[in-house]
């Protein structure tokens, strides 16, 4: 582990304060050895900086997906009290509401004789890569109502059904939008984009469960041995980049206004509560809704291809759960010992609340929120559930992937697509993107082991196992 940074207990570090001058807080991070042995310097500055920030609350967390980000790392969690505490866009990173969804079907593996046709077919109905655009015509008013309402637009537009609305975190959509706050360089960038999958680490997955860690979950959540599923893994694509951009722009001049003092200008804030901070929060609560109201319009397109391919219903696809790894919310949590509304900022890291939060579903709240981990491309991804250990540790948050060990510009460099493609498909797994470079962007190598991940938030308690999810086939942005 490196220097300064001081073990708390197995599989816990602790960053103290006067790691770097002006810590409110310790930082904390949660890994294993073998995890540490791949943490850059750098992300563990930017936590101790995140430490630095006015009105943090506890610590600054980390989960074992930590790398290296803008602003906050990736892997990052801060609560931060309303009277005394700041929002930062770099708390939630430019791709706004970036989060996986998962989907059941009534397929086994045996089912699925022609893989590689079945990728192609939903290649084509999903549009994918830099820039794609959607056959949907958007106007601008239905986007500003996609942006109020997120997933029940898109459900009452007929992209799904009533039952999919309750399976998705915050019920689809953030009520503080504002999409006043939203530029007309942002609207430009989000009307054509609706239901696409975009690009970098984005994917459509199709996975079998493999393995079943906790029989009553698994059935509550409608899991079961030997069944495939779709994992959809994308956010607010163009839409959510532009908020970002514009109001870092605004909260960067807010900093020096309101005289905060940060050891890194990447970490640009306001107070929750001034003027700054609300436009940014409306228009970062919008791009959250946008990003629902996305993958609830891709799911659509993916459903309707199984069904016409395998004859299956429509309505035998049910949602799991969706669930965001990059916002900030309005959150309640017990601090000192009393309920307390906080702003929560996970930047890669997944809401994991425990059994008997108020706002799941009836039928989940004795199991606890279902929390879905994808892996890197070729590698198994994860179905756990949210616990109380994680609302009194982490104000309700776990880890959100694998978290990446390389860059893309090395990996470029280092691999080739073709033969990363080829490797994948020699192991049963077809795999198609817009092109090679996209898939030597995303190859296994370049992330940490996703089974590392999880298993040590599932033994810290932060969210427990459920089930393992294999891929057969994966489409790449």
């Amino acid at each position: 582990m490196l220097e300064g940074v001081n073990r708390a207990g197995t599989n816990e570090w602790e960053v103290p304060v006067g790691y770097v001058p002006g810590m409110r807080v310790p930082g904390k991070i949660f890994l294993s050895e073998s995890l540490g042995a791949t943490l850059e310097p750098g992300a563990v500055q930017q936590l101790a900086n995140v430490a630095t920030m006015p009105g943090i609350i506890k610590n600054a967390l980390a989960m074992p997906d930590i790398h290296w980000g803008y602003g906050f790392p990736i892997g990052g969690v801060a609560a931060f009290s309303l009277d005394e505490g700041v929002i930062s866009p770099g708390g939630v990173g430019f791709d706004i509401n970036c989060g996986v969804r998962l989907f059941t079907t009534p397929l086994i593996a045996h089912d699925i004789k022609k893989p590689k046709e079945l990728i192609e077919q939903l290649f084509h109905a999903v549009p994918t890569g830099v820039g794609a655009k959607s056959s949907q015509k958007i106007s601008p008013l239905a986007l500003d109502t996609m942006m109020i309402k997120g997933a029940r637009w898109a459900v009452d537009a007929g992209y799904g059904v009533e039952r999919d609305l309750v399976r998705c975190e915050e019920g689809g959509a953030m009520k503080q939008a504002d999409t006043r706050a939203v530029s007309q360089k942002a609207h430009q960038r989000g009307m054509p984009q609706g239901g696409t999958l975009g690009s970098g680490n984005h994917f459509l997955e199709i996975q079998v469960v493999s393995e079943i860690f906790d029989d009553p979950a698994a059935k509550a959540f409608g899991i079961t041995a030997g069944q495939c599923c779709c994992m959809i893994h994308c956010g607010s694509r163009g839409l959510g980049h532009q908020v970002c951009t514009d109001h870092l722009k605004v909260l960067e001049s807010a900093t020096k206004r309101y005289h905060i003092e940060l050891p890194d200008r990447q970490l640009a804030c306001a107070p929750v509560t001034s003027p700054e901070g609300m436009a940014y929060f409306g228009a970062m609560a919008a791009s959250a809704n946008y990003a629902w109201a996305n993958r609830q319009m891709i799911m659509h397109a993916a459903r309707l291809q199984l069904a016409k391919i395998f004859g299956i219903d429509y309505e035998s696809m049910p949602l799991v759960y969706d669930v965001a790894h990059n916002v900030a919310k309005l959150e309640e949590h017990t601090v000192d010992g009393k309920r307390t509304k906080v702003c929560v900022h996970r930047k890669g890291a997944t809401r994991s609340f425990g059994a008997g939060s108020p706002d799941l579903p009836h039928e989940l709240a004795q199991y606890g929120q279902p929390v879905i981990i994808p892996g890197s491309m070729g590698t198994s991804s994860f179905v756990l559930r949210g616990t109380q250990t994680a609302m009194e540790r982490t104000f309700g948050s776990t880890c959100h992937g694998a978290g990446r060990v390389m860059s893309r510009s090395q990996a470029k460099k280092r691999l080739s697509g073709k033969e990363v493609a080829m490797e994948l498909e020699r192991a049963g797994i077809y795999v198609r993107a817009p092109n090679e470079a996209a898939i030597a962007d995303e190859a296994p190598a370049v992330y940490k082991s996703s089974d590392e991940v999880v298993r040590v938030v599932h033994e810290l308690g932060l969210s427990m196992l459920v089930a393992r999810l294999s891929p057969i086939g994966v489409i790449k942005g």
